[in-house]
């Protein structure tokens, strides 16, 4: 640590950036047009220095780091600093030229200059849920492909380039309205980085900044320190409907001393679905995984990621290579987190889960509004059940791991949407049974009201169930039903819905913790007086006796 700058000024400016990339996200939500963000909070912001390390990111969703990380990594390779102006914006979300981990999340970035000189980088992300009903075999059916290319030149719009995006999107108002607050939030950012510099000094502030990073890596070498050295693996089955078998995962993770690497070879090789992850998004898993796991005290900045090693060959499902599809990359990025709690369950017990959910289970739908005439879109991500710990239940009905997005309220979808809930609750007996029980898988069924409308599912633990933790039981598994008004069908990939029609999702509970017979009888009356379990389960799993009477 530079010699003028004392632990307290670092605390506090550290501080500053959380709060700068907060304040960010909280703008960009609150000037969005579309439920996906305004809502459901689908996006996520963060703070590069001038050499494109992470120096913030907000609490918001942990995978879209690996599109902030390839952008500025990538405008900076594609941009001498001499060509990067005050008042430039960049804009991108191609998973193999930067800037995105798939194609629906766009990416936007600004420098930020400081007297002339380049301080470091504001950036935001929105999931824009709009390349609706096109294929997953490869990378060109996903949508319209942008590499990291200006979008604003000092400070001055470039309407052609907006245009060219907007003539490929199915709701393009909607999108201007989320471009729109994007661009805002990261106005918002540089202002507050401006303040930030006036306050304590540019030169200060960028002290501070390195001296964060340095920090953090001895923060996170200290907790690996704390796991014993050996090498630790596991495997899971991951299975989708976009599969035509299960395939088996495998990570081996070595720790030595205050370093940690994750080997994923011997996966199986990317194919011609939307399950496959790019580079940028394997990394952002890990880093998320380890450090709830290690510290969940340590800053989400570049110098958590200096002691850990992560390989993985390419053209795998885990490193996939152009032109591999990657829509539906977060069903295995959720899968990834299993195998390194799974990985690390022996020599760490009391910090790991079983296993959540598993999936971002997620529904589109798609068609003409009848009051609007124009084209729309809805997507849901649900959550479901949260792996058992070693003290406490899992929680129902939530979002696991790398999603964070929040629920979208009944009211604003039958609002916005020619749709209606007819039901939405938590899955009796879905949690996994064990000394501490897994949380509750979701029900939601979707009925369609006018006009015709294209479906779309994308989710995983259909086939295979979360698994449970030192003699715990298994959690329930999802299922997806689509119930038919009529005999009206279309013979594809998607199902084409008709006025009447309804979809009925069900999300996977979580695995349990601890063998069941040792759950104390009151937890277990509970869920029962609650409708959680069933008394067919409080009798056979748990062994209370039900007086009928």
């Amino acid at each position: 640590m530079p010699v003028s700058l004392d632990p307290i000024t670092v605390e506090v400016i550290e501080s500053a950036f959380a709060s700068l990339v907060e304040e960010m996200g909280e703008s960009l939500i609150k000037a969005s047009y579309s439920t996906n963000i305004k809502e459901r909070r689908d996006c996520s912001t963060a703070l590069f220095d001038a050499r494109g390390q992470t120096l913030a990111q907000a609490e918001h969703i942990p995978i879209h780091l690996g599109s902030l990380i390839g952008i500025v990594e990538e405008v900076l390779k594609r941009y001498p600093e001499h060509s990067i102006s005050d008042g430039d914006m960049f804009i991108g979300n191609d998973p193999y030229a930067g800037g995105g981990s798939h194609l629906p999340d766009m990416v936007v970035v600004s420098p930020v200059f400081v007297q002339g000189r380049l301080m470091g980088f504001v950036s935001n992300l929105a999931h824009h849920a709009d390349f609706m009903d096109r294929g997953h075999a490869h990378i060109f059916q996903e949508g319209l492909r942008i590499p990291p290319i200006k979008i604003f030149h000092k400070d001055e719009l470039q309407e052609d380039i907006l245009n060219l995006i907007l003539y490929n999107c199915q709701v393009p108002d909607e999108r201007r309205g989320d471009f729109q607050a994007q661009f805002a939030a990261n106005k918002l950012g540089i202002k507050r980085f401006h303040e930030l510099c006036r306050r304590f000094g540019a030169d200060t502030v960028c002290e501070a900044g390195a001296a964060s990073l340095d920090y953090t890596e001895r923060k996170t070498r200290v907790a690996i320190s704390d796991i014993p050295d050996g090498v630790y693996s596991f495997r899971d089955r991951f299975d989708s409907p976009d599969l035509s078998e299960i395939l088996q995962l495998q990570v081996a993770l070595k720790v030595r001393n205050d370093e940690m690497q994750l080997d994923f070879s011997g996966n199986p090789p990317q194919g011609r679905h939307g399950l496959n992850i790019v580079w940028t998004a394997l990394l952002a898993t890990v880093y998320y995984a380890l450090k709830t796991l290690i510290d969940p005290t340590i800053r989400p900045n570049a110098g958590f990621y200096r002691p850990i090693k992560v390989v993985a060959p390419r053209g795998s499902i885990l490193n996939c290579c152009e032109p591999a599809a990657v829509e539906a990359r977060t069903q295995t990025c959720q899968r990834v987190v299993d195998l390194i709690h799974g990985a690390l369950a022996p020599v760490i017990p009391e910090r790991v889960t079983a296993a959540h959910n598993g999936a971002n289970t997620a529904i589109h739908f798609g068609g003409i509004h009848p009051r609007t005439n124009r084209y729309y879109t809805y997507l849901e991500t649900l959550g479901g059940g949260f792996g058992a710990r070693a003290t406490k239940d899992g929680l129902d009905g939530v979002q696991a791991h790398i999603t964070n997005t929040s629920n979208l309220p009944i009211e604003a979808l039958e609002q916005e949407y020619p749709l209606m809930i007819e039901r939405y609750e938590l899955i009796q007996d879905s949690g996994g049974p064990g000394r501490w029980r897994g949380g509750l898988g979701l029900l939601r069924e979707v009925k369609l009201l006018e006009t015709e409308c294209s479906f779309h599912f994308s989710g995983t633990r259909l086939q295979t169930a979360p698994w449970g933790l030192f003699g715990g039981h298994e959690g329930g598994r999802a299922e997806i039903i689509i119930r038919r008004a009529s005999d009206k069908k279309r013979a594809d990939g998607n199902a084409l819905l008709f006025p009447g029609d309804s979809v009925i999702v069900k999300t996977a509970g979580g695995g349990g913790y601890g063998p069941p017979k040792e759950r104390c009888r009151q937890l277990v009356k509970r869920d029962l007086r609650e409708g959680k379990i069933s008394k067919q389960k409080a009798k056979e799993i748990y062994g209370l006796q039900i007086d009928e009477s």
